[in-house]
């Protein structure tokens, strides 16, 4: 089940983001795998704003979850991570699916997101879903920005690109 993500489910969001990132040590991405989940503090502004949701199991606790922004007037997906042991079940997708009605009832016309463009389940997985690279032409100040600051995280190590996926 999908639902808005509550004050209460934020710390799990945290756990979630590093058993995720886990992932990218096995593809020697460990700087990756080491990065920064973020805090509380900075989930509860997307959580407190309405943009956060959580995909949950059985007993309610997040195994899944995609926190969004709006940038350059499009439904930004800031970060969507799944447990690695509740991956290939499709709870990425339904999340960006629940998004993706978020935008279309605030007349956004389209998601975008920046990710690896070789990590199979980034921008290989997104594409599947409908998104395709953005040009340098059609990249967005806010975009632009976004990846700016990417890029001064140490990010650009490897190859980024910015998607997008109208609506």
């Amino acid at each position: 089940m999908i639902r808005l993500a509550r004050p209460d489910d934020l710390p799990a969001l945290i756990d979630v983001e590093r058993e995720a990132g886990s992932l990218f040590r096995d593809i020697g991405m460990t700087a990756i795998a080491d990065d920064d989940p973020g805090s509380v503090a900075e989930l509860a502004v997307y959580q407190a704003d309405g943009r956060a949701w959580v995909s949950v199991d059985e007993d309610d606790r997040p195994v899944a979850y995609l926190v969004a922004e709006v940038v350059d007037g499009h439904a930004h997906i800031e970060q969507v991570s799944v447990r690695p042991g509740h991956a290939r079940r499709g709870l990425g997708r339904a999340l960006i699916e629940t998004l993706a009605e978020w935008a279309l009832a605030r007349g956004l016309p389209a998601l975008t997101l920046t990710t690896f463009a070789a990590v199979p389940w980034n921008a290989p997985y997104y594409e599947r879903l409908r998104f395709r690279v953005l040009l340098d032409g059609e990249i967005g100040d806010g975009l632009r920005a976004i990846r700016r600051a990417e890029a001064a995280r140490g990010l650009d190590a490897w190859p980024r690109v910015a998607m997008i996926r109208p609506l």
